[in-house]
């Protein structure tokens, strides 16, 4: 770019480098939500085709940054991606992997909203279409974390908030939807009570056990990388073989214990992103 005396102004751009060697997650959370989803008729507690959208544009997300991500997770209105501590994508600037996460999730739900909201999944307008009535907004925010435990801790947290909003959200619409309680009703007899008062609300008086609630509601997603066996044919003999590849999928199971890491050691690697 050519020197001017107008560059001076270049000047006033300050420094925002995540820290080296740090994992940086970036969250996203989805603004005015509780409208949008109000406007396009989404089912209460919780809608699967809406969650399905959500997850398929953090899918999008990761095949978009390769390996610099290594894992994202989400539930409701919320999605978090983890760059791995060796990411040197954007020189590690917290303003362009911000601005670049949210504006890929927000083109890529535009662009795959028909996909579940388009009557049969083909985007035709036949029966249950839903045409998307203005343009989706997420805020987002660049968090370093110096540990893998801090990692870990960071994704336990997200996942206790969705199971106390799970849990919440589902015994409020029961007590509306099946109980013929206003919102407002519903609101004011839920206040104070404990985890325990929630589940006997859903068990006496709708025989709903929380633990049968879907694990997609109770759990949110997470988003991985996994070896898969797709066939191929051999060039050379022409005949049928099996190779591996990395492919993405959506996982609805618990991160707060070891498990799920434990059986999944590369993501935590110190160089997870070549894994």
């Amino acid at each position: 770019m050519a020197c001017s005396r107008f560059e001076y102004v270049k000047g006033f751009e300050q420094e925002d480098r995540c820290l080296p060697g740090t994992w940086i997650v970036v969250r996203l959370d989805g603004r005015g939500f509780a409208r949008f989803v109000e406007r396009h008729g989404w089912a209460k507690p919780a809608d699967a085709r809406g969650q399905g959208l959500m997850d398929a544009a953090a899918e999008s997300v990761m095949r978009e940054f390769g390996g610099d991500v290594v894992l994202a997770y989400g539930h409701s209105d919320e999605y978090s991606f983890l760059f791995a501590q060796s990411t040197s994508l954007f020189g590690r600037r917290a303003s362009k992997l911000v601005s670049c996460v949210a504006s890929h999730f927000a083109a890529a739900f535009v662009y795959l909203w028909p996909r579940f909201f388009g009557g049969d999944g083909s985007g035709s307008t036949g029966e249950g279409f839903v045409q998307l009535q203005g343009p989706p907004t997420f805020d987002g925010r660049a968090v370093c974390y110096p540990g893998a435990q801090h990692v870990r801790d960071y994704f336990a947290w997200r996942q206790v908030d969705c199971h106390v909003n799970c849990q919440y959200n589902t015994v409020f619409w029961a007590l509306v939807q099946r109980g013929g309680l206003s919102q407002r009703a519903a609101q004011a007899r839920l206040v104070g009570t404990l985890t325990a008062d929630k589940n006997e609300i859903l068990h006496s008086e709708f025989g709903i056990n929380y633990n049968n609630v879907s694990a997609w509601e109770r759990k949110g997603s997470a988003v991985l990388r996994q070896a898969v066996q797709v066939p191929k044919v051999d060039g050379r003999t022409g005949e049928q073989v099996l190779v591996e590849r990395r492919e993405t999928a959506v996982l609805h199971e618990d991160i707060i214990g070891d498990a799920f890491w434990e059986a999944r050691p590369a993501l935590l690697a110190t160089d997870s992103r070549r894994s």
